[in-house]
């Protein structure tokens, strides 16, 4: 039997705030208890430093969501793949997750459609990329 995780053992699943299909998907995804605490949702386009951490390793934000658990980064697929693994079993929407994306083929395969379909819809919503954002975050102007 494993052992319950430690308090801090939390997944941190880092997306865009501005794609309303990215947000979504993270306040619906959840973690199974046995193995993580919990899950830490960070938009990507905030000033926090695990944001600076995956961007000073090299992980372009606009390629890809990335996830954290125990040090490690996951990005794009990976990081999809890792939550489909890591979903509880319980949950129609949850259940969908591990059957689509738990196999780390199909989450490689569909990825790039996914995020194809991700600007796009950037696009259409008039919202700019993350890279593309100032480096001091001051306000963007609403029209």
């Amino acid at each position: 039997m494993r052992d319950a995780p430690a308090p801090d053992d939390d997944v941190t699943l880092i997306y865009d705030g501005e794609c309303p299909v990215c947000t979504a998907y993270s306040c619906a995804v959840g973690v199974d208890r046995t193995v993580a605490s919990g899950i830490r949702r960070i938009d990507a386009r905030s000033d926090d430093t695990l944001v600076a951490q995956a961007t000073a390793a090299g992980l372009d934000l606009d390629d890809g969501m990335v996830v954290m658990h125990r040090g490690q980064l996951h990005h794009g697929a990976d990081a999809l793949h890792l939550m489909a693994k890591y979903a509880p079993r319980r949950g129609l929407y949850n259940r969908l997750n591990r059957l689509m994306f738990g196999s780390k083929t199909v989450a490689h395969l569909t990825y790039p459609v996914l995020r194809a379909g991700r600007n796009t819809l950037l696009r259409l919503l008039g919202r700019g990329k993350i890279r593309n954002l100032d480096s001091s975050k001051a306000p963007r102007q609403i029209d």
